[in-house]
């Protein structure tokens, strides 16, 4: 059987079915025993009452045994008297009326004597009643009151038994559904459509298993949408300067054009940019592999800093843009490739050069906090909105779709910044509102002297 749910609820019902029959059985045995110790009890102290009766009456235990026959429904002979299981012994102990098991004129111990029953009229001894199984006599009434009990008892496994049917189907349906969606929802997307999600309906471990699902199936969706985007994006980029390549070398070729020093210039340009695209798509390959080499060392990040802005500060001063530094006190080191992290603030500097204004001003700032450094770039720009500062490192993502290469840059600087702070253990996000400028944090893993 390979239905998850008929084997469910075959489980339960086998474990209902023993669970009850286990209970009704030592219900039984239990009610039985109980009811059999009421009825010992009471008619122990019924026969003690007739004996004593019996006594007062005639003063003697002789022909007792006609007390002990009419008791139990058995026939008194008085030329035969027969023993039984009861026998009677005097005030001193001493056996007055024989049974099976103690013969006539026997002295009885004491510890025998304790665990009888004694016979008292008006708070005078006369003697003890001794059984040797609990008193008993034929009842009609009573071996009915037994079977309706054991039919009542019947009935109620029977009725539980089906209640648990009812509730381990529900309880199975309740298991086994969500598995069921779980199963087409992973057929389906191993067909090829991808995106599926499934129902969360509780919070147990089926349900984290569904937001599981869902998150992967979502994740695997924006994959491929990624994946076909940024294939259609590479296609873009590498269209425009093999397009330019072409048209200038089929117009010199064909007479159109002149061989001139700056037709040369533009194929040499554009074929640059065609490289530089291809090393940046290379390095990007390389980090998500985790094959991008580094050789990690301790760096003051201060001074990698000043390196940065001494570096950049002639290219700003050109754009007159303002180039600021506002370093924390004291020496912050953090263990990273400084050729590599190097890289990363390039392409956020260049972005930044890009997007500020002439007369604007970019300040490179570090700030150190209990166990890390904070790294920041920020810009006077027109900024963005808080939406589009989240999908910045994204591959090929502009905010402006006008934007051509020429004056937009690849749109994979960010995306490689954010591939190597990974690298470094680090986190890299973008602050800003509209109209308020864009400053990039860099948050690294500090050394601790």
């Amino acid at each position: 059987m390979r239905s998850l749910t008929s084997k469910l609820i075959l489980g339960f019902i086998a474990i209902s079915v023993t669970s009850i029959a286990v209970i009704a059985w030592l219900s039984h045995l239990s009610t039985n025993r109980e009811f059999d110790r009421f009825l010992s009890d009471r008619y122990k102290a019924e026969l003690v009452e007739k004996c004593a009766t019996y006594y007062e009456e005639n003063g003697t235990w002789d022909g007792a045994q006609k007390v002990i026959n009419d008791f139990t429904g058995q026939e008194y002979r008085p030329d035969n008297p027969r023993p039984s299981f009861y026998a009677i012994a005097d005030a001193d102990g001493v056996i007055v009326l024989e049974s099976y098991q103690y013969k006539r004129g026997r002295v009885v111990d004491i510890a025998t004597l304790e665990n009888s029953s004694p016979i008292t009229e008006n708070g005078t001894l006369l003697g003890y009643l001794i059984t040797e199984q609990p008193p008993s006599r034929p009842d009609p009434m009573q071996d009915e009151f037994r079977k309706r009990l054991n039919i009542s008892l019947s009935l109620s496994a029977i009725g539980t038994t089906f209640l648990a049917l009812i509730l381990g189907i529900f309880l199975s349906r309740s298991i086994s559904r969500p598995i069921q969606e779980l199963t087409k929802a992973t057929h389906i997307i191993a067909d090829g459509n991808l995106g599926q999600q499934v129902p969360v309906r509780s919070r147990d471990e089926i349900g984290e298993l569904a937001q599981s699902f869902n998150k992967m199936s979502a994740d695997l969706a924006r994959s491929l949408e990624l994946r076909k985007q940024m294939t259609a994006d590479i296609a873009h980029e590498l269209r425009t300067p093999l397009s330019l390549i072409l048209g200038h070398a089929e117009g010199v070729h064909d007479g159109v054009l002149q061989p001139t020093h700056e037709n040369f210039e533009i194929i040499r340009e554009e074929a640059e940019r065609l490289e530089h695209l291809v090393n940046d798509l290379r390095t990007l390959s390389l980090a998500d592999a985790g094959e991008l080499s580094a050789e990690f060392q301790p760096v003051d990040i201060n001074n990698l800093m000043k390196d940065v802005h001494t570096h950049y500060l002639t290219l700003f001063n050109q754009k007159r843009i303002t180039l600021d530094l506002e370093l924390d006190s004291g020496i912050l080191k953090a263990n990273l490739d400084p050729g590599r992290f190097t890289q990363v603030l390039n392409n956020i500097l260049d972005n930044a050069l890009r997007h500020t204004p002439e007369g604007g001003e970019v300040t490179l700032g570090t700030k150190l906090t209990e166990n890390s450094i904070q790294l920041s770039v920020r810009d006077s720009g027109e900024g963005v909105t808080s939406e589009e500062a989240q999908h910045l490192f994204d591959r090929f993502y502009r905010v402006d779709e006008s934007r051509t290469r020429n004056d937009g840059g690849s749109g994979l600087g960010l995306a490689i910044a954010k591939s190597i702070v990974e690298m470094h253990r680090g986190r890299i996000w973008a602050e800003s509102e509209k109209g308020k400028g864009l400053a990039v944090i860099i948050q690294l893993p500090a050394i601790k002297e």
